[in-house]
């Protein structure tokens, strides 16, 4: 995750996750997810990446409002496919882990 997009209905919560990968050492945009959580999770991970933003962007996307921050953690996210210009389809978020950590992810807690 680098950042989010925050909820216009619901203040203090993420609409949806702004995503990238890996590719060659570098990050690239993969598109956002903005399903599979409940609102308190929307909260809590609002909270958790206002807490590490970014002193620059990881990877510029366009878009309005958008909060960007660092890539500490990882997004675990279900998807159909991939679309011909490299983003994900029909994705939805299944839960989060470190970056750094290796093994399957988490549900954030609420």
């Amino acid at each position: 995750m680098v950042g989010y997009e925050p909820s216009t209905a619901m203040p203090g919560t993420v609409a949806s996750l702004l995503l990238a990968a890996l590719r060659g050492g570098d990050l690239f945009h993969v598109g956002s997810v903005g399903t599979g959580w409940k609102d308190s999770v929307a909260h809590v991970l609002n909270q958790a990446l206002d807490k590490m933003p970014a002193e620059k962007p990881s990877v510029r996307i366009k878009g309005k409002n958008i909060v960007y921050a660092r890539p500490d953690f990882v997004a675990e996210i279900e998807y159909r496919t991939w679309t011909g210009d490299g983003k994900l389809r029909r994705a939805s978020f299944k839960g989060v882990r470190d970056a750094s950590d290796e093994g399957s992810a988490h549900e954030i807690e609420e």
